[in-house]
């Protein structure tokens, strides 16, 4: 479970130990909020590991994966969440602000499912998720390197679903909608209100909302689920 600090990759772990899982579980700069989530796991009576990984940098992700495989055993299940943004208009964006996303989304996902997916192929089994957003699938002006980002994992998923399945290996892909998280906190309450107002639901997500869908395409429920993007945005409108 990488981006496993706070927010839907919290959500995520408790729910995957809830649900009976062992939970290996990554960050980049917090290890404090990542061992707390680890807390929240082993509290389930479910085993937890943690390491850093740095997203952009393939070696570091792959010998974090290695070290979590070594504590807890092969990797059933794989959910790779570690994300970045850097909003701005396009014509005004840097190449450093262009590439973080890609590079923390896009690049670590790819690296860490490599990381991954060749065990689950020798042993013909495993599920794959990845957090994708409703932004890869409609875009959102200032966004435009989160945007690509995202699409990227959709496109990633699909063709790892036809390259994997044949192996029993699953790959799908889940887009939150506006999910109240760190990010959506800190907006004005006008600016939350309109996102409400765009949401058949009229309210925000909660991390939890995206951890049950999570929890159930990674198991034996969704065996017959692969290359697929399950939307969770409460109906939203642009």
């Amino acid at each position: 479970m990488t981006g496993a600090s706070r927010g839907i990759g919290a959500a995520c772990a408790v729910a995957l130990a809830e649900a009976g899982w062992d939970v290996g579980l990554t960050y980049a700069a917090d290890r404090e909020a990542c061992e707390a989530t680890a807390a929240r796991v082993v509290a389930t009576g479910r085993r937890a590991a943690v390491h850093r990984a740095e997203a952009r940098d393939h070696a570091d992700v792959r010998a974090a994966m290695d070290a979590l495989q070594d504590e807890l055993g092969p990797a059933d299940a794989l959910v790779v969440n570690a994300g970045t943004t850097r909003d701005g208009l396009a014509l005004r964006m840097t190449a450093e602000d262009w590439g973080a996303p890609i590079g923390v989304n896009l690049d670590g996902a790819f690296s860490t499912i490599q990381a991954v997916a060749g065990g689950m192929a020798e042993r013909g089994a495993g599920s794959i998720v990845a957090l994708t957003s409703v932004v890869g699938v409609h875009g959102n002006a200032g966004q435009a390197n989160y945007a690509a980002s995202k699409a990227g994992i959709i496109g990633l998923v699909r063709s790892l679903a036809d390259e994997l399945g044949p192996s029993g290996v699953r790959v799908n892909a889940v887009a939150p909608g506006f999910i109240r998280t760190r990010l959506t906190d800190v907006l004005p309450e006008a600016q939350q209100q309109q996102l409400r107002d765009r949401t058949a639901l009229a309210r925000l997500g909660e991390p939890e909302d995206i951890a049950a869908p999570v929890v159930f395409l990674c198991s034996e429920r969704a065996s017959f689920v692969t290359g697929t993007v399950m939307m969770v945005d409460g109906g939203l409108n642009l």
